[in-house]
């Protein structure tokens, strides 16, 4: 099995800061509960308010491809339209 994995950072515009912490926190427990769903974390910087760091890990290809289009579609897709995002996406056997 070919475990997917997701490494990074999101920058958050100062004007959606607060809409982002707080959806923040559904958006993990949605994540988390998805079929194929290993690790999800979202942690804030020590230093810099508007970046938080992103690690995930899925099963296989096709739970993170699930991932990704059910967070198109969700609030969290809506309200971080603006965030600027910065990942590394690797497998793993």
């Amino acid at each position: 099995m070919t475990k997917i994995m997701l490494i990074g950072f999101i920058i958050v515009p100062a004007s959606d800061l607060e809409i982002v912490k707080s959806e923040l926190v559904i958006h993990k427990k949605l994540t988390l509960k998805e079929i194929g769903c290993l690790t999800f974390t979202v942690t804030p910087d020590d230093v810099n308010p508007h970046k938080f760091h992103v690690y995930e890990e899925f099963i296989n290809q096709i739970a993170f491809d699930n991932h990704q289009a059910r967070v198109k579609s969700s609030k969290w897709g809506e309200i971080t339209k603006d965030v600027e995002r910065y990942y590394q996406i690797s497998s793993v056997d």
